[in-house]
């Protein structure tokens, strides 16, 4: 098969450092999708609303581009793995810390906390995997390290499906505390950059990273709005999902899950195909087609009444909607100045999701005050509009495809 194929091509270090860097965008997803599951029991412990727990998505990937900057800087001045490492260990702390919250006000800090270790991830984690793989099937690749990211939606549906009637709300998050030991793993199996070893990287980052932020500014501020539309679709189209089973539906636990699952098998799918794919007929190309693709789907997604065709929307969706986002970690790193890819695409990336941050809190709050409180409509609005905006400003931008990534200067 050809999948396992790109992996044999792979030395033991390139593979292990390719497996850390996706178990730990994995874990992270994973942390942050398990309050996605808990609204509403959240909501009914602290006695709020939906949308004033969603407060809690808000306040997380308004933190997300903190850390993105300030562990990226870290990642090109000390080195990608050591970096990772706190990363990996923060993101976990703050995560179980939100179990002990006693009050929505905590809440809220403990994420706002979760939300700037988990910024510092996906940028590090990217940088380290691309300068350590071969240019040769960065596609393949591209789209397997970010559905990390739908397996992480994945696992936590399975543990909400499994265990959140024994654990409660509070015991998913003590749960999320166990990619701590991950650390594990990169301390033991996993090698720094090769380009940051060679010692291209400077030592002045700081001045660096202003130098090429404004050598680059465009590209920077086209990245910027790339990953506003980019995190408004996926947002928009999975952090309310769980919530709209739950209400519009009155589906239990189970049967949420159930559907979770299969809707992120879809989205790993899509993922890896599209990002293999975008080796053949272009980034651009591949990330446009995913995202119109997914405005057919919409009707059965968000007004399908059974519980197969919800799944078969979900699958569809989802399969389109990380099919495009599949393409995105070698597009973003193609696309950076070599001296500070350890900082630019993932801060790009995180700008990109505190603008789009309040899309969570503004889908509940119109299904509450327009809808009377039924978030198909909103649902569906919202992925019309979001595909189409991913197309427009993918389409005007340019691309580097198999650009050289061996080196930071």
């Amino acid at each position: 098969m050809e999948i396992l194929g790109h992996f044999r091509r792979l030395t033991p270090g390139q593979r292990n450092t390719f497996i850390a860097c996706f178990l730990g965008w994995s874990l992270d997803a994973f942390d942050f999708f398990i309050l996605t599951f808990c609204v509403s029991a959240i909501a009914t412990q602290f006695q709020a609303r939906v949308s004033a727990v969603l407060e809690a998505v808000f306040v997380t990937l308004v933190f997300r581009p903190v850390g993105a900057f300030l562990f990226g800087l870290m990642a090109d001045r000390f080195g990608r793995r050591p970096t990772l490492m706190l990363d990996i260990i923060l993101y976990s702390v703050f995560e179980l810390s939100s179990a002990f919250a006693p009050s929505l006000k905590v809440f809220l800090i403990t994420r706002a906390l979760f939300g700037v270790a988990m910024g510092g991830e996906w940028g590090v984690g990217a940088a380290l995997a691309f300068e350590a793989l071969p240019a040769e099937g960065r596609g393949f690749f591209s789209g397997l390290l970010q559905e990390g990211y739908a397996v992480g939606y994945l696992m936590a549906a399975l543990v909400y499906g499994t265990a959140f009637r024994l654990v409660g709300w509070r015991g998913m998050f003590v749960i999320g505390a166990l990619p701590a030991f991950l650390v594990i793993y990169i301390r033991t199996k996993v090698d720094e950059s090769p380009a940051w070893v060679q010692g291209q990287v400077s030592r002045q980052t700081e001045t660096r990273l202003g130098k090429d932020a404004m050598t680059h500014l465009g590209t920077f501020a086209f990245l910027v709005v790339l990953m506003f539309a980019f995190n408004s679709f996926s947002h928009g189209s999975q952090d309310l999902y769980p919530t709209f089973l739950q209400k519009d539906h009155q589906y239990m636990p189970r049967t949420v899950g159930l559907i979770a699952i299969i809707a992120n098998l879809g989205a790993l799918l899509g993922g890896i195909a599209f990002g293999t794919w975008s080796e053949k007929i272009g980034r651009r190309r591949a990330i446009v087609i995913a995202a119109l693709l997914s405005i057919p789907v919409i009707p059965l997604w968000a007004y399908s009444r059974t519980v197969p065709m919800l799944a078969l929307g979900g699958f569809l969706m989802q399969f389109m909607v990380q099919g495009a986002w599949g393409v995105i970690p070698a597009h973003l790193n193609e696309l950076s100045p070599a001296a500070v890819r350890g900082t630019f695409p993932g801060f790009a990336y995180q700008l990109g999701n505190l603008f789009s941050s309040w899309n969570g809190v503004k889908q509940a709050r119109i299904a509450e005050q327009r809808y009377g409180g039924v978030f198909a409509p909103v649902l569906a609005w919202t992925v019309l509009l979001v595909a189409s905006l991913v197309a427009i400003v993918t389409w005007s931008g340019r691309e580097r495809r198999g650009a050289d990534l061996s080196n930071t200067t």
